[in-house]
């Protein structure tokens, strides 16, 4: 009887499965999230055509894929794929490289599938089921997977345990394990890696029974509880959203937590960022996905006020987080010298935003882009969007050169060749980094913006961010509809969509318009909409559609002039510029040689204009005019000198802030100095 009642289980829970999965789709599948008010469409049911995303989409697929693999796959350089080998019983050896370089290769699994979802290459398919396969024999029975106990265990049996070490990773890894899991069965509809993926989870579902709430301190860098979720999701398996609740509630009963991992707090009291912006930002992104499905107010009335916190006051204007190197925060307790604790990587405090120390690691930006992301399902709040369009810009690209080949762990936003100390990450572009992080997660995170452009609500289709593509899915309801988007953005802010297959109803088109968008104007088959257009709000079309309907949307470009708080000392008194979406900088390769950022005073009234140029084969849009010079520039043994009122024009080209450090190692700063 025992046999048959498991028997039966078990077919209930697969059928469960085969019904659900076929209805979920997406990067976050909400479809089915009774507290989301939109939901992703289908994997590869956006394809970039033309323009500015199709280029960064080209050289993802045929660069920094197959790049980082070599990478991966060379022992003498990485031993990360070498480690997987090893606990399948395929190589011998020790474990070498950072724990977490397991969650690295998931997160590089994850954006080859999402290349294949619209390539539909089989070259890859038979590198990621080549991949699949060497983490299938390294699994232990149980379910767990972390190649650096299981090496040891395997090496030197009894010798380690799991969860022995608090910066070991493993939920990290198993985190990323699930997520890839998920986009590759949406991706191939092939169950090989998410088979892997569910004894995972349910391993973990076993462990967290038993735990301890210590043990709850091993959530370093949660990116497990995103995952978690998505396993539900995709599965329908109510224990996985029973673990995901659990995850978060468990938090509440840790001791002796820190700052630095967002625990000595209780979360349910945490109104402001704080600590590892990474750990903070997957954190919040985890929260986010749990309200989506249960509703539970709490974490909102916790996410919303942290918001608030980060966008206006610990972020930078790239959307970049985590500003210090090493801070301290007494946070945890009313303040006393012994409540202070090092934090690592750290959000620091309210208007804390050092320029050329500001660490703003890549994965902190990319956190910041699935938390908005997650916010904007929850409440298709247009601000969310404007947040997720930011940092794709202009903090998550610059982790990338322009040919895909090398990589910045931290994005200062000022650089000289003068300043008296090295960096610990180095102060430019790097073919490897020892801490291989944010190179696989900026790869997946480009190889999915395409499955950020549009979202699917009952009454609509939003977009989302815009790029030159077609759109081929399906409405709420199940009846097809087809886009052709047309645009030359981010350069410019004419933005055309022909409607190609149309549902039989009534159906709303709500586009975008960011904060910064003023004056824009919406026409349908030539004749202009009276709709509102206000900034940073979404502007809703409703119509009975007929095929061959032509939307367009032109947002006016200016240049922009932004000041920041005086409370942020370190850029009073000067200028950052910005054109569209993008944050532009200044780098000393485009000033006359002798003459130091430094020396550049920026004109209130001055009058810039948008030059096309090119970089490394890239078209890049400059913003070029001229500037003040101050004639005395010697600071030698100087720390402070009179002032010089003397000074002489002299000719500007600022490049987006993505695209600096491409032609050499050169000064740049994104503040400059007001004149």
């Amino acid at each position: 009887m025992k046999y048959r009642t498991s028997l039966v289980a078990v077919l209930l829970l697969f059928l469960s499965i085969v019904a659900t999965t076929a209805q979920t789709h997406g990067l976050t599948g909400t479809t089915n999230s009774p507290y989301a008010k939109m939901h992703n469409v289908g994997p590869g049911d956006v394809a970039w055509t033309k323009g500015f995303w199709a280029e960064r989409f080209a050289v993802c697929k045929d660069t920094m894929l197959l790049n980082m693999w070599r990478i991966f796959d060379n022992p003498e350089l990485s031993h990360a794929y070498r480690n997987f080998e090893i606990a399948a019983g395929l190589k011998s050896g020790e474990h070498k490289d950072p724990p977490f370089f397991d969650g690295d290769m998931y997160k590089w699994l994850e954006g080859v599938a999402a290349v294949y979802a619209v390539t539909k290459n089989p070259k890859l398919d038979a590198l990621m089921d080549k991949f699949i396969e060497t983490i299938r024999l390294a699994q232990r029975k149980d379910g767990y997977i972390h190649t650096a106990t299981i090496i040891a265990d395997k090496n030197h049996p009894g010798a380690k345990k799991g969860f022995e070490e608090r910066l070991h990773f493993e939920t990290y890894n198993m985190g990323h394990l699930m997520t890839a899991a998920c986009v590759h069965y949406r991706a191939t509809g092939k169950r090989n890696l998410l088979d892997i993926a569910i004894k995972t989870t349910g391993f973990l579902c076993n462990f967290y029974r038993t735990a301890s709430a210590e043990l709850a301190r091993s959530a370093i860098c949660p990116s497990h509880y995103m995952g978690v979720v998505e396993m539900y999701r995709t599965t329908r398996n109510p224990e996985y959203l029973e673990l995901a609740k659990n995850l978060l509630n468990i938090r509440e009963l840790v001791e002796n937590g820190t700052d630095d991992n967002q625990d000595r707090i209780p979360f349910s009291q945490q109104k402001t960022a704080m600590g590892h912006a990474v750990r903070a930002n997957y954190l919040y992104a985890g929260a986010a996905d749990v309200f989506l499905e249960t509703g539970n107010k709490d974490l909102m009335a916790g996410l919303h006020p942290i918001w608030e916190d980060v966008v206006h006051r610990k972020m930078y204007i790239t959307g970049g987080c985590g500003a210090l190197y090493d801070g301290t925060s007494p946070d945890g307790t009313c303040y006393v010298p012994d409540s202070i604790q090092k934090v690592h990587q750290a959000y620091g405090r309210a208007f804390q935003l050092p320029q050329e120390t500001a660490h703003n690691e890549t994965c902190a930006n990319i956190g910041n882009m699935l938390w908005n992301y997650r916010m904007l399902q929850a409440t298709a709040d247009a601000k969310y969007a404007d947040i997720m369009e930011l940092t794709y810009y202009n903090s998550i690209l610059s982790g990338i050169s322009l040919d895909g080949k090398k990589y910045l762990y931290t994005n200062p936003l000022s650089q000289t060749k003068k300043f008296p100390y090295n960096m610990r990450w180095g102060d430019f572009r790097q073919a490897y980094l020892t801490c291989f992080c944010c190179p696989p997660n900026t790869f997946r995170t480009i190889a999915e913006a395409n499955d950020y452009a549009y979202a699917i609500a009952e009454n609509g289709v939003y977009c989302n961010l815009y790029g030159g593509n077609q759109l081929k899915t399906t409405t709420a309801d199940g009846q097809k509809l087809q886009i052709t988007q047309v645009t030359d953005y981010p350069w410019n802010g004419l933005i055309r969509l022909k409607m190609e297959e149309v549902p039989n109803k009534a159906y709303s088109l709500f586009l975008r318009l960011p904060e910064w968008a003023e004056n824009s104007t919406i026409t349908v088959n030539g004749k202009q909409e009276t709709i509102a257009t206000t900034p940073g709000t979404y502007a809703e079309i409703n119509r009975k559609w007929k095929k061959g309907d032509v939307v367009e949307l032109n947002i006016p470009y200016q240049v922009r002039l932004i000041e920041s708080n005086p409370l942020v000392e370190e850029t009073r008194n000067q200028v950052a510029i910005l054109y569209g979406p993008m944050v532009y900088c200044l780098e000393s390769v485009d000033l006359p040689e002798g003459i130091s950022i430094a020396d550049i005073l920026i004109p209130s009234d001055i009058q810039l204009q948008p030059v096309a140029i090119d970089i490394e084969g890239n078209k890049i849009l400059s913003l070029q005019g001229t500037a003040k010079q101050i004639l005395q520039n010697n600071w030698n043994n100087q720390l402070y000198r009179k002032i010089t009122t003397t000074t002489k024009d002299v000719h500007i080209s600022l490049v987006p802030y993505y695209a600096w450090g491409n032609r050499g190692n050169h000064d740049m700063s994104v503040w400059l100095r007001l004149r």
